[in-house]
C-alpha cells in the first residue's frame, strides 16, 4: 500500500491487519512508515512516489503482492498554467506512480490467478462531477480513473481492478472541516480489497455503491 502511515491509507492498513492480511506500508518518510508500522503490526518500506527508483525494491522488499492499494496522493491547488510544475507532479504521484507499480506486483498476479488492485480516487476526478478537483488534482484523478476503467481490457484472468472515491475525509489533505472520519473514508478500499465479488472490475464506487465516471 502506498501512502500508509497515515490519514486514510493508516485507515486501510489497520482494517487490513484487522482481518488477517499481511500488510506492508510504503512511506516516503522512512522513519514515519516505520513508526506507524510499529503501532499497526505491520511491515514497511521506503516508497517515494516521485523517485522511480525506489519502485522496484520496494516491491521486491515486500514479497509477493495479492493486493494492491494505490492510495498516496497530493493536493497541490496552483493554477495549471502559471505552474506547471503541480501538474507533472500530481500527474506523477496519482496516475504514472501506480500505473508503474501495478505493472511490478501483476507477475505474481498473473502466476496466482488472482489479484485486486485498488485505486484511491475522487469525485473531483469524475467526469459526471464536473471535474472539480482544483488545480492538477483533477486532472490526475481523471487520468486515474480512465486507467481504472480501461485496464481491465489488458489484465489477466483473475485480476481486477477499480477505483473509489472516499468522501472529504478529515485528515492532513482533507483539513479539519471535513465530516468524515479516516475510517469511514477507508470503508469502500477494504471492501473493494476483500469482500467484493472477485469478477468485479473497471468500476468507480463510493460507500460501496457505484458511481458514474
Amino acid at each position: 500500500m502506498t501512502g500508509g502511515n497515515r490519514g486514510i491509507g493508516y485507515a486501510i492498513a489497520e482494517g487490513l491487519c484487522a482481518r488477517g492480511v499481511d500488510v506492508v506500508i510504503g512511506a516516503r518518510d522512512v522513519q514515519a512508515g516505520q513508526e506507524a508500522a510499529h503501532e499497526l503490526g505491520c511491515a514497511s518500506v521506503h516508497l517515494d512516489l516521485e523517485a522511480p527508483d525506489t519502485f522496484a525494491p520496494a516491491v521486491d522488499a515486500s514479497g509477493d503482492i495479492d493486493i494492491l492499494v494505490n492510495n498516496a496522493g497530493i493536493l497541490i491547488e496552483d493554477s495549471m498554467i502559471t505552474h506547471p510544475d503541480g501538474l507533472r507532479r500530481s500527474m506523477q504521484v496519482m496516475f504514472h506512480a501506480p500505473f508503474e507499480l501495478i505493472l511490478l506486483c501483476l507477475p505474481h498476479m498473473t502466476r496466482a490467478g488472482a489479484g485486486r488492485v485498488v485505486n484511491l480516487s475522487s469525485e473531483w476526478g469524475a467526469y459526471s462531477e464536473g471535474m472539480e478537483g482544483p488545480g492538477g488534482y483533477g486532472v490526475a484523478k481523471a487520468a486515474l480513473n480512465a486507467l481504472s476503467y480501461a485496464l481491465p481490457r489488458d489484465m489477466p484472468r483473475g485480476v481486477s481492478i477499480n477505483a473509489m472515491c472516499p468522501g472529504w475525509v478529515h485528515t492532513r489533505m482533507g483539513g479539519q472541516a471535513a465530516p468524515r472520519t479516516p475510517k469511514e473514508g477507508a470503508d469502500t478500499a477494504i471492501w473493494l480489497a476483500l469482500d467484493a465479488p472477485a469478477d468485479l472490475t473497471g468500476k468507480f464506487f463510493r460507500d460501496r455503491t457505484e458511481k458514474a465516471w
